[in-house]
């Protein structure tokens, strides 16, 4: 009997972490089990960790499922394994806090096992906090907007970003929208990229008032798509590439290439379920030479954008 119990918590241990209640479904609808998660987050570890090592992160914890109780955490406390880190971040009240974050495949099934099913983290590593790595547009469709025109968008504001000079990337987010990401070498601060980020959205609204809005306003979204900006902020975040969302359907934050992404069915065509098979299929990574991408704002980009000296 004790050799059982033995192997038992062997087959529960996914990278070094022990999974408890390795049979509690978080996913009701698709029958995924909190050990099935855990697996996930392991396969996927080498696509995952270059995205979210070294940066602090809020992640959305749903100890139960994704059905029950879920709040949001970004401070590390009690109910992480070890393998959880932690990273010192300076609060706007000049406090400093130990914020969550993971450097390796057993920090990612550690949060699976603390029951996080969303792993949002800043567009900054925890060596630089102050000089942000990529430029996020998270373009979010209003009532009444049909997700062709949100892949146009998409596309138009690529052709907006590449016009600058500044290469980019798309990825759905598992929710209603899709992100265009652009890295970045870390030379600007967060005000210069946020007043950046800002023009970039104001242009695209200034060309097509009827189709966008750079506002948050829920009033100015009817009909329209919301160039959501303020991702480029010092503490915001942005869902992480191929993490897990707490929504029906158990959607994943998928990369894309832009020559797939016309013919993509909906926001929330990759889930748990099927991203594996797709990854297997690829020849390259959807977006090889993110990483190595070098890029900047520059003054001139700036000038073009009316952005003053």
């Amino acid at each position: 009997m004790a050799g059982e119990g033995r192997r038992s918590e062997d087959r529960d241990r996914i990278a070094g972490v022990r999974i408890t209640h390795p049979d509690r479904v978080l996913y009701p609808e698709q029958g995924v089990t909190k050990r099935e998660l855990a697996e996930y987050y392991a396969e996927l570890a080498d696509r995952i960790l270059p995205h979210v090592a070294g940066r602090p992160l809020s992640v959305v914890r749903c100890p139960r499922g994704r059905e029950k109780a879920c709040f949001y955490q970004k401070h590390r406390g009690e109910g992480f394994d070890q393998a959880v880190g932690g990273v010192e971040v300076e609060e706007k009240d000049g406090t400093v806090a130990t914020y969550l974050t993971v450097d390796d495949r057993a920090g990612l099934v550690a949060l699976v096992q603390a029951g996080v099913l969303e792993i949002h983290p800043w567009g900054a590593r925890g060596d630089r906090l102050d000089r942000p790595d990529r430029l996020i547009f998270d373009l979010d469709p209003g009532p009444g907007v049909a997700w062709p025109a949100v892949i146009e968008a998409a596309r138009r504001l690529h052709r907006r970003l590449d016009a600058l000079g500044l290469g980019s990337f798309a990825r759905t987010t598992g929710g209603k929208g899709l992100h265009v990401v652009s890295p970045l070498d870390r030379r600007a601060g967060w005000d210069r990229l946020k007043r950046f980020a800002r023009a970039v959205a104001e242009a695209v609204v200034e060309a097509d008032p009827d189709h966008f809005t750079a506002t948050a306003s829920k009033s100015e979204r009817g009909g329209r798509i919301f160039i959501d900006w303020l991702r480029n902020a010092r503490g915001a975040t942005a869902i992480a590439s191929y993490s897990t969302r707490a929504r029906s359907g158990a959607p994943v934050a998928t990369p894309l290439t832009w020559e797939e992404l016309p013919n993509l069915d909906s926001p929330s065509a990759y889930t748990v379920a099927n991203l594996r098979p797709r990854l297997a299929a690829l020849t390259a990574d959807p977006w090889e030479g993110f990483f190595d991408l070098r890029q900047s704002i520059t003054r001139e980009m700036e000038d073009r954008l009316g952005i003053p000296g």
